[in-house]
């Protein structure tokens, strides 16, 4: 397997506060930060489970149709 560094930056009592977490799990921030990539690269839905979803919301019912802008609104 082939490592690549890359560099972050955060907040530094953030980074402390997460180091402090990592030490009293017995590991190094890298290696919680290696954990952690694992999960969210890996987070993504299957079409399967998309559809199941979509039929667990089936019964959902927004009461209107929504315009192109409301969609949109942020």
């Amino acid at each position: 397997m082939i490592m690549k560094n890359i560099t972050f930056s955060a907040d530094e009592s953030k980074i402390e506060l997460a180091r402090e977490v990592a030490r009293s799990e017995r590991k190094t921030l890298n290696d919680a930060f290696r954990e952690w990539l694992d999960w969210y690269g890996s987070r993504r839905m299957t079409r399967a489970e998309i559809e199941a979803l979509f039929a667990r919301l089936k019964h959902v019912d927004a009461g209107r149709k929504f315009t192109r802008d409301e969609m949109n609104e942020r």
